[in-house]
């Protein structure tokens, strides 16, 4: 496997130099800039992200500033991302580097592992492309394409197997040129080693020395553990008005999207008529209760199926909530996504 990988560097690094797409984070790999990008590019495409990343490093452009944020600053930045523990470790992150770095992240893979939130592939990311460490990234791309490229049917899903496609890459890690080999990697998986069925082999530059290619085999490999089947969860959901005003609630500070705010909700699919008591219980008489379109969520492990209501209220009778107008929501509070239609309907219709 090693020699066959060999053969692969020199065509991907050419075809890399033709191909690259410009990117905000590639014109300037500070290691803070690679550090940021790299996690915000975790499970989102990088359409999605590139506003992100510069509305992100305008207001916050160094680790000092990221480390002194306000949560709610922080939050509101990362705001439809999801998989807020993120952005919560990248700032408990960069507290450890100002304090035992002097501000400066550290260059070697072992030291960037002892961070919070940093893991084998981001520690390898950062330490290649902007400190030029010849240590490998390994990310779903990467499997991808060095699965295909060996014929290898071995479970990537497998943590050992993950470790044993970084330390073959780690041999043949061209040392002058490690970040933009690091780089070429990820971009060939991201824009022609395509997933399932649709691998643009016509446009690729290791399609003479890829094993898939040779024996048809691309539909098969990578080879990978089926994902579990997600628990679904009905909730219900009231978009509680007063005075142009929807209540708002901070979640519980640990588990799924812990410490956000969200409208407020309950577990099950209410009635109109059940959902008129439930409030009764959170201590808010409803004037009328109108369905609003469901809607429906995915997080990695669990489906959320809500049932949403608009409910006008003349009076709050609870100290329960928090009141926001349209600006607020816009520039203060941080509304996870699962809650995004509820979300545009009140900002459209209020």
């Amino acid at each position: 496997m090693e020699n066959q990988l060999t053969k692969i560097v020199q065509p991907l690094l050419c075809w890399y130099a033709e191909n690259a797409r410009a990117l905000p984070w590639r014109d300037d790999p500070t290691p803070y800039r690679v550090w940021v990008s790299e996690i915000m590019l975790q499970q989102t495409r990088v359409k999605a992200v590139k506003p992100y990343f510069e509305r992100f490093l305008s207001e916050l452009p160094t680790i000092s500033s990221l480390a002194d944020a306000p949560e709610e600053q922080l939050l509101k930045l990362w705001e439809g991302l999801g998989y807020y523990s993120r952005v919560r470790n990248l700032q408990k992150a960069a507290r450890v580097v100002m304090k035992n770095y002097g501000g400066v992240l550290p260059k070697k893979p072992e030291e960037l592992l002892r961070l919070p939130g940093i893991g084998e592939y981001t520690a390898g990311a950062v330490a290649s492309i902007a400190y030029g460490e010849p240590v490998p990234a390994v990310d779903g791309n990467v499997l991808r394409v060095i699965a295909r490229v060996t014929g290898d049917r071995s479970n990537i899903s497998e943590t050992a197997v993950k470790r044993e496609f970084a330390d073959r890459l780690r041999k043949i890690y061209p040392k002058k040129q490690a970040g933009t080999f690091t780089q070429s990697l990820m971009e060939l998986g991201a824009t022609v080693c395509l997933p399932n069925a649709e691998p643009k082999c016509g446009e690729c530059p290791l399609s003479s020395l890829c094993t898939a290619h040779s024996l048809g085999a691309q539909r098969e490999l990578p080879i990978k553990a089926a994902k579990k089947q997600r628990k679904i969860e009905e909730r219900t959901v009231f978009l509680l008005l007063h005075e142009g005003r929807a209540a708002l609630q901070k979640r519980p500070g640990k588990g799924l999207l812990g410490g956000l705010w969200e409208f407020p909700n309950v577990l099950g699919k209410l009635s109109p008529q059940e959902a008129a008591e439930q409030l009764k219980i959170l201590g808010v008489t409803a004037e009328k209760i109108v369905p609003i379109p469901p809607s429906k969520h995915i997080f990695s492990h669990i489906e959320w199926h809500m049932t949403n209501y608009l409910v006008p209220i003349a009076l709050p009778e609870t100290q329960a909530f928090v009141w926001a107008g349209q600006r607020e929501l816009a520039e203060t509070y941080s509304i996870p996504a699962a809650f995004g239609k509820c979300l545009a309907y009140f900002m459209r219709t209020q």
